[in-house]
Protein backbone atom coordinates (compact mmCIF):
# COMPACT_ATOMS: atom_id res chain seq x y z
CA UNK A 1 0.00 0.00 0.00
CA UNK A 2 1.20 3.25 -1.16
CA UNK A 3 0.62 6.23 1.25
CA UNK A 4 1.15 10.04 1.27
CA UNK A 5 2.94 11.45 3.89
CA UNK A 6 0.81 13.47 5.79
CA UNK A 7 0.42 16.99 5.72
CA UNK A 8 2.90 19.56 8.02
CA UNK A 9 0.30 22.17 8.87
CA UNK A 10 2.50 23.65 11.48
CA UNK A 11 6.20 23.26 12.76
CA UNK A 12 7.76 25.02 16.12
CA UNK A 13 10.73 24.65 17.95
CA UNK A 14 10.00 23.68 21.76
CA UNK A 15 12.91 23.60 23.60
CA UNK A 16 16.60 23.74 22.63
CA UNK A 17 19.90 23.51 24.21
CA UNK A 18 23.83 23.16 22.85
CA UNK A 19 22.95 19.77 21.01
CA UNK A 20 19.17 19.73 20.69
CA UNK A 21 16.24 21.05 19.43
CA UNK A 22 12.71 19.72 20.22
CA UNK A 23 10.40 20.41 17.50
CA UNK A 24 6.73 20.40 17.32
CA UNK A 25 4.95 19.07 14.76
CA UNK A 26 1.14 19.04 13.96
CA UNK A 27 0.39 16.94 11.60
CA UNK A 28 -3.24 15.62 9.53
CA UNK A 29 -2.98 12.35 8.08
CA UNK A 30 -4.97 11.23 4.69
CA UNK A 31 -7.72 9.48 6.53
CA UNK A 32 -8.15 12.73 8.25
CA UNK A 33 -6.68 11.91 11.95
CA UNK A 34 -5.04 15.13 13.15
CA UNK A 35 -1.83 14.71 15.72
CA UNK A 36 1.25 16.24 17.01
CA UNK A 37 4.52 14.57 17.28
CA UNK A 38 7.83 16.09 18.80
CA UNK A 39 10.74 15.08 17.47
CA UNK A 40 14.54 15.59 18.03
CA UNK A 41 16.43 17.20 15.20
CA UNK A 42 19.73 16.71 14.76
CA UNK A 43 22.51 18.50 12.72
CA UNK A 44 21.90 18.52 9.00
CA UNK A 45 25.53 16.88 7.86
CA UNK A 46 24.66 13.80 10.46
CA UNK A 47 27.29 11.54 12.06
CA UNK A 48 29.65 8.83 10.72
CA UNK A 49 30.52 5.54 12.89
CA UNK A 50 33.52 3.56 11.48
CA UNK A 51 34.04 0.20 11.59
CA UNK A 52 38.19 -0.09 11.68
CA UNK A 53 39.74 -3.01 10.85
CA UNK A 54 43.09 -3.88 12.19
CA UNK A 55 43.35 -6.81 9.99
CA UNK A 56 40.78 -9.10 8.11
CA UNK A 57 39.86 -10.50 11.38
CA UNK A 58 40.01 -7.88 13.80
CA UNK A 59 38.37 -4.83 14.21
CA UNK A 60 39.29 -1.59 16.83
CA UNK A 61 36.64 -1.23 19.60
CA UNK A 62 36.87 1.92 21.74
CA UNK A 63 35.72 2.51 25.31
CA UNK A 64 34.77 5.88 25.93
CA UNK A 65 32.53 7.17 28.78
CA UNK A 66 28.69 7.21 27.72
CA UNK A 67 26.63 10.07 29.23
CA UNK A 68 23.45 8.89 28.59
CA UNK A 69 23.90 5.43 29.91
CA UNK A 70 26.32 7.01 32.48
CA UNK A 71 28.83 4.24 32.17
CA UNK A 72 32.28 3.33 29.99
CA UNK A 73 30.74 1.60 27.17
CA UNK A 74 32.68 -0.23 24.28
CA UNK A 75 31.65 0.41 20.81
CA UNK A 76 32.86 1.66 17.31
CA UNK A 77 34.90 5.43 16.60
CA UNK A 78 32.11 7.67 15.50
CA UNK A 79 31.87 11.21 15.22
CA UNK A 80 29.80 14.73 13.58
CA UNK A 81 30.52 15.10 10.02
CA UNK A 82 31.91 19.02 9.98
CA UNK A 83 30.07 21.85 7.98
CA UNK A 84 33.55 21.65 5.13
CA UNK A 85 33.68 17.32 5.14
CA UNK A 86 32.09 14.66 3.25
CA UNK A 87 31.21 11.56 4.72
CA UNK A 88 34.74 9.60 4.17
CA UNK A 89 36.79 12.77 5.20
CA UNK A 90 35.18 12.67 8.42
CA UNK A 91 35.04 9.14 8.98
CA UNK A 92 39.06 9.27 8.15
CA UNK A 93 39.68 12.06 10.54
CA UNK A 94 37.77 10.44 13.53
CA UNK A 95 39.25 7.45 13.45
CA UNK A 96 42.88 9.20 13.32
CA UNK A 97 41.58 11.34 16.49
CA UNK A 98 40.06 8.17 18.30
CA UNK A 99 42.05 5.28 17.67
CA UNK A 100 45.38 6.60 16.07
CA UNK A 101 44.68 5.28 12.28
CA UNK A 102 44.03 6.77 9.27
CA UNK A 103 42.65 4.78 6.16
CA UNK A 104 43.41 3.89 2.98
CA UNK A 105 40.50 2.92 1.94
CA UNK A 106 37.21 4.13 2.91
CA UNK A 107 33.79 2.14 2.03
CA UNK A 108 30.27 4.11 2.65
CA UNK A 109 28.39 1.11 3.75
CA UNK A 110 24.55 3.21 4.26
CA UNK A 111 22.62 5.17 6.49
CA UNK A 112 21.09 3.79 9.83
CA UNK A 113 18.48 5.74 12.10
CA UNK A 114 18.31 4.90 16.02
CA UNK A 115 14.46 5.70 16.77
CA UNK A 116 12.98 7.69 13.38
CA UNK A 117 9.81 7.84 15.10
CA UNK A 118 11.03 10.92 17.12
CA UNK A 119 14.64 11.25 15.95
CA UNK A 120 15.64 12.65 12.51
CA UNK A 121 19.52 12.37 13.13
CA UNK A 122 21.32 9.77 10.55
CA UNK A 123 24.34 7.93 10.97
CA UNK A 124 26.61 7.11 8.19
CA UNK A 125 28.15 3.46 8.29
CA UNK A 126 32.23 3.36 6.81
CA UNK A 127 34.55 0.30 6.19
CA UNK A 128 38.36 1.48 7.11
CA UNK A 129 40.33 -0.97 5.59
CA UNK A 130 44.23 -1.24 5.24
CA UNK A 131 44.83 0.90 8.28
CA UNK A 132 47.88 3.28 9.11
CA UNK A 133 49.39 4.73 12.13
CA UNK A 134 48.13 8.36 12.21
CA UNK A 135 47.44 10.34 15.21
CA UNK A 136 45.62 13.74 14.92
CA UNK A 137 44.37 15.71 18.28
CA UNK A 138 40.03 15.56 18.58
CA UNK A 139 38.30 16.97 21.35
CA UNK A 140 37.35 14.23 23.23
CA UNK A 141 38.21 15.18 27.28
CA UNK A 142 40.11 11.83 28.05
CA UNK A 143 42.34 9.52 25.88
CA UNK A 144 40.15 6.40 24.55
CA UNK A 145 41.20 3.52 25.09
CA UNK A 146 41.45 0.85 21.89
CA UNK A 147 40.41 -2.46 22.11
CA UNK A 148 40.75 -5.22 19.36
CA UNK A 149 38.39 -7.93 18.86
CA UNK A 150 38.04 -10.86 16.45
CA UNK A 151 34.87 -9.37 14.38
CA UNK A 152 33.71 -13.24 14.11
CA UNK A 153 33.26 -13.65 17.66
CA UNK A 154 30.52 -10.66 18.24
CA UNK A 155 28.47 -13.29 20.26
CA UNK A 156 30.88 -12.59 22.92
CA UNK A 157 30.83 -9.01 22.54
CA UNK A 158 27.19 -9.11 23.47
CA UNK A 159 27.09 -10.68 26.47
CA UNK A 160 29.09 -8.07 27.53
CA UNK A 161 27.55 -5.36 29.47
CA UNK A 162 29.07 -2.32 28.65
CA UNK A 163 28.35 -3.06 24.70
CA UNK A 164 24.98 -1.85 24.07
CA UNK A 165 24.94 0.49 21.46
CA UNK A 166 22.97 -0.31 18.44
CA UNK A 167 24.82 1.67 15.52
CA UNK A 168 28.03 -0.20 16.69
CA UNK A 169 26.29 -4.03 17.00
CA UNK A 170 24.34 -3.44 13.70
CA UNK A 171 27.77 -1.88 11.65
CA UNK A 172 29.55 -4.79 13.33
CA UNK A 173 27.09 -7.07 11.77
CA UNK A 174 27.04 -5.36 8.79
CA UNK A 175 30.78 -5.76 8.01
CA UNK A 176 30.85 -9.04 9.50
CA UNK A 177 28.14 -10.32 6.86
CA UNK A 178 29.57 -8.63 4.20
CA UNK A 179 32.99 -9.75 4.75
CA UNK A 180 32.39 -13.40 5.15
CA UNK A 181 29.25 -13.72 2.49
CA UNK A 182 31.40 -16.10 0.78
CA UNK A 183 32.82 -18.38 3.33
CA UNK A 184 29.74 -19.43 4.70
Amino acid sequence: MSRSKPAVHERRTVARSRLFEVEEMHLEFSNGVRTCYERLVGGSRGAVVIVPMLDPETVLLIREYAAGTDRYELGLPKGKVEADEDLLTAADREIMEEIGYGSRRLTYLGALSLAPGYMSHTSHLVLAEDLYEARVPGDEPEEIEVLPWPIRDLGRLLEREDCSEARSIAGLFMVRERLFADTR
